[in-house]
């Protein structure tokens, strides 16, 4: 092909792509790390590595379904879908480039010439005209080459913002959905809690009745009992709030979705395979996204580059012209014209120049968002390994804390049954136990919470080989 051997035979103007570095740490802080030193690590980008359903490691198969159905049924990931159609649509306009457009413009002209060659025509004729033209620029310098691979690496950040767009998606989902859960059992705690204060007041009133107790005691005793069924009734807004959320994740209008009140669900997380940090580089889409956005940017360089070298085009015309339509087609009213045209800047007053410097600034800011989102995804996880470890803690304490607040209301309440104590010992025991019970629930949440947020920061799915896991590095 006379095409390919002129654009093979041509250069490409531009600097060469190297993949942008960063500094990776040997380990993560929060689960120890080797002895080894950091290094600088060119970026590998996985965003196309196959990544498992991860939500299956928390074992809830409403969780699982729900899941499923946002990945058919999201609005958000549809529409990066559609971008991602998009950006592949302009790399076939870019190739389009390689090729030379043909256009046919058919007329029929009626004209008359008064003048001609110095002397009086006066005569009056109609034309008919059927020429081809075609315009056709060589890739010398490889300014298509360069629009073609900056438009292909787009595609390639569309696909891995298309990844990441899913990843977020099903990890908010994951993580409105345990909140949820962790209502339903905050609501459990309280509504258990007001029907042991009402078995209480029952008690306080007969012994009021009999003259044992005080009506303050009773007062007291029906306002605690209110105010808990208050409580437990408001948890009910933050529920529906987080009930609405998952619909429009699952693209469900909001009123005709609804998830059953469910308090025997397991708010204990999985172990997490976690990797070195390295991995991260391979396994996190925004990452690629931001490395291909380097690789698009340097070839942008290279398009502006190429205006200072001039434009060459070859441009050819044929078709028929004649003056009578039963002899128009005919071979002898042929008529051609071939020929290259050149042009080329003289004076711009420093506006290639200018260019190239703004493409050159938009490359060094696109490595810098490159680096400072690998910065970011390292914070992360160590964010979320921190947040797991630390409420492991807290909740070993905490539960310890209620083992404590039950035994107290227990004896506080022989003591008020024997009449030892006054009423008001009972109703502190109880209002402790009520608060570390929530608690507890609380920092089970928070920690199913990190949970989720950290297999985000990794970049949602892992491979089989992977098996160090959060549990493992804590214990």
């Amino acid at each position: 092909m006379v095409t390919s051997a002129i654009v093979g035979g041509g250069c490409v103007i531009g600097p060469k792509y190297k993949k942008p570095t960063t500094v990776v740490p040997p380990g993560y802080k929060e689960i120890g790390s080797p002895a080894d030193a950091g290094e600088w690590k060119a970026a590998q980008p996985g965003d196309a590595a196959t990544r498992g359903p991860w939500w299956l490691a928390f074992d809830d198969p409403l969780l699982n379904d729900l899941e499923a159905r946002l990945t058919v049924t999201n609005q958000t990931i549809a529409a990066a879908v559609a971008n991602v159609q998009v950006a592949r649509a302009l790399v076939k306009q870019a190739r389009a480039q390689y090729f030379p457009p043909v256009t046919v413009n058919p007329s029929v002209t009626n004209a008359r010439i008064a003048t001609g060659f110095g002397e009086s025509v006066g005569r009056t004729f109609t034309a008919y005209l059927l020429p081809f033209e075609a315009s056709w620029e060589p890739d010398l310098w490889g300014r298509i080459r360069n629009t073609v691979a900056a438009s292909r690496f787009a595609l390639q950040v569309s696909a891995a913002d298309l990844e990441n767009v899913r990843l977020s998606a099903h990890a908010e989902l994951a993580a409105n959905y345990w909140a949820l859960r962790t209502q339903d059992a905050l609501i459990q705690v309280t509504v258990a809690a007001a029907s042991s204060y009402q078995e209480t007041l029952d008690i306080t009133r007969v012994r009021y009745t009999a003259g044992l107790e005080s009506d303050e005691a009773v007062a007291l005793a029906e306002t605690q009992l209110n105010a808990t069924r208050a409580e437990a009734t408001n948890l009910g807004i933050l529920r529906a709030q987080y009930e609405h959320a998952i619909a429009v994740l699952v693209g469900e209008p909001a009123p005709t979705f609804s998830i059953a009140v469910d308090s025997t669900s397991r708010l204990t997380p999985p172990a997490i395979p976690v990797g070195v940090p390295s991995e991260l580089l391979e396994r996190r889409p925004d990452i690629a996204a931001a490395e291909r956005a380097v690789a698009e940017a340097n070839a942008r360089i290279g398009i502006a580059q190429t205006a200072f070298f001039p434009l060459t085009l070859l441009n050819a015309s044929a078709g028929f012209e004649g003056l009578s339509p039963l002899k128009w087609l005919a071979w002898p009213n042929r008529i051609w014209s071939v020929g290259p045209s050149l042009a080329q800047s003289i004076f711009d007053a420093g506006l290639r120049k200018a260019t190239v410097q703004q493409y050159r600034a938009a490359y060094d800011q696109t490595v810098a968002t490159y680096r400072q989102t690998v910065l970011t995804a390292f914070q992360e996880v160590e964010d979320n390994l921190a947040a797991i470890r630390i409420a492991a803690q807290v909740l070993d304490e905490q539960h310890a804390a209620v083992q404590s607040a039950q035994r107290g209301l227990e004896i506080a309440d022989v003591r008020y049954r024997s009449g030892v104590d006054p009423y008001l010992n009972v109703l502190v025991a109880q209002t402790a136990l009520l608060n570390t019970q929530q608690a507890a629930v609380t920092y089970q949440g928070q920690q199913l919470a990190a949970s989720v947020q950290l297999i985000k920061a990794l970049g949602g799915g892992w491979n089989g080989s992977q098996r160090q896991s959060v549990a493992e590095a804590i214990d």
